[in-house]
C-alpha cells in the first residue's frame, strides 16, 4: 500500500527560504556557506534506485537551479547499495548519501565520520526471497543453505535479525557476499538458495521471475535516511538546509504526481510500469523526522550486528545512535506531515 504525506501547508519555496534563514540564525557564528570563500565549488550527493526522491530531485535539477546563484555545481553519483554510500562517504568523493538507518548505524559504529539528517522514506524494501518452486517456507529453513546477500545493507541486517528471531545465526547458513543485483540472478539462475532481497530487484524477481517472498517483517526495514559528511555539516550548515529543502520539494512533488514518480522511477532504474508500482506501493514518504520508533528500530538492529560481530562488541549502542543522528535540519523543515492512505 502506498503512502503519500499531506503536509499541514504546502511547501514553497517561501517555506524553504524560511527554513533556511531559520538555520543560518541558529548557527550564529559558525561557518558560513554563504559566502564564496567558505562555499565548495561542487556539492556532491548519491543517487539510489532504492531512494525515489533522489531519482527525482536528480530528474528536475531544482538544486541545481538554486546553486548555480551561488556558482556552486551539482554532482550525482550512483550508489548501488548502502555499503557503497558509505563507502563514499567516508572516502569523501560524495557530501550526502542515501542509506538504510542500520547500515548508517554500522558506518558511524566504524568510525565513518557521518551524521544521519532526514528521513526520505520508509519502505518495506527487504524481505528473504526464494524461488517459487523453492521447498523453503520459514526462517528455520535456511539452515545449511546458500543465502545472498550485500554485508553492510538493511537486506543483510534484516536476514540477521530474522535468524536471530529464529534461534539462528549466520553461522547457521552459508552466506554469498553479492550485490543485490547480483544475488537476484544468483537466485533465478538456482547457484543460492535464498535471497535477502532489495527493491526494485525484489519486486522485479517476484513479478519477472515467480520469485517467492518467504519471510517479511515492515518492523525490520530500519528506515531510509539521507546522511552527510561530519565535516561538510560543520563547515557548511546553509548547504545542508538547502539540500534538504529540495529534498521536501521532491517530497511534494511525488505525492503529487504519483504517475511521474512511477514513470520516474521506471526510466532510471530500466524497470518495468509494473515492477516500479509493486516498489512504490510499499513506500511509505510521510515520515521525515526521527522520532523515538525511528531511533528503537535503528538500535534494535545495532544489538543484533553487535552479536554477529559486524560492529566490536565494546561499541555502545545507545550512544552511537545519539552521535549519528542529528535532527537540528528536518527540526527546521515545514510542519510535519499528516499520512493518508
Amino acid at each position: 500500500m502506498s503512502y503519500f504525506s499531506v503536509s499541514h501547508r504546502p511547501l514553497t519555496r517561501l517555506a524553504s527560504a524560511l527554513a533556511l534563514a531559520g538555520l543560518l540564525a541558529s548557527c550564529g557564528g559558525g561557518t558560513s556557506a554563504g559566502t564564496a570563500a567558505s562555499a565548495p565549488e561542487t556539492v556532491r550527493l548519491d543517487y539510489a534506485y532504492y531512494n525515489p526522491l533522489s531519482l527525482v530531485l536528480k530528474q528536475q535539477g531544482w538544486l541545481e537551479k538554486d546553486l548555480a546563484k551561488q556558482n556552486i555545481k551539482v554532482e550525482w553519483v550512483l550508489s548501488q547499495g548502502s555499503n557503497k554510500a558509505l563507502e563514499f562517504l567516508n572516502g569523501k568523493s560524495i557530501d550526502f548519501g542515501s542509506t538504510a538507518g542500520a547500515a548508517a548505524l554500522i558506518g558511524r559504529a566504524n568510525g565513518n565520520p557521518l551524521k544521519a539528517i532526514y528521513i526520505y522514506s520508509k519502505p518495506e524494501w527487504t524481505a528473504l526471497v526464494t524461488n517459487g518452486n523453492s521447498a523453503i517456507k520459514s526462517v528455520a529453513d535456511l539452515r545449511g543453505k546458500r543465502v545472498a546477500a550485500t554485508k553492510g545493507t538493511d537486506p543483510y541486517i534484516f536476514l540477521l535479525r530474522a535468524l536471530d528471531q529464529a534461534g539462528l545465526s549466520e553461522k547457521d547458513i552459508e552466506l554469498i557476499p553479492l550485490q543485490h543485483p547480483d544475488g537476484r540472478a544468483a537466485l533465478a539462475t538456482g547457484d543460492v538458495d535464498a535471497w535477502a532481497g532489495l527493491d526494485p530487484h525484489m519486486a522485479k524477481a517476484e513479478l519477472e521471475s515467480g520469485a517467492r517472498l518467504f519471510y517479511r517483517n515492515p518492523e525490520f526495514n530500519s528506515y531510509g535516511v539521507l546522511n552527510v559528511r561530519e565535516e561538510f555539516a560543520t563547515q557548511h550548515p546553509a548547504l545542508v538546509a538547502e539540500v534538504l529543502a529540495a529534498y521536501e520539494q521532491a517530497r511534494a512533488w511525488a505525492r503529487e504526481h504519483p504517475a511521474e514518480l512511477q514513470q520516474t522511477l521506471a526510466t532510471a532504474a530500466k524497470l518495468s510500469p509494473a515492477v516500479a508500482a509493486k516498489q512504490l506501493g510499499r513506500t511509505d514518504f510521510s515520515i521525515v523526522q526521527f522520532g523515538p520508533q525511528q531511533r528503537a528500530t535503528i538500535a534494535a538492529a545495532g544489538d543484533v550486528l553487535k552479536k554477529s560481530g559486524t560492529i566490536d562488541a565494546t561499541v555502545n549502542v545507545q550512544k552511537t545512535v545519539n552521535e549519528l543522528i542529528d535532527t537540528q535540519y528536518a527540526a527546521k523543515l515545514a510542519a510535519p506531515p499528516v499520512a493518508v492512505r
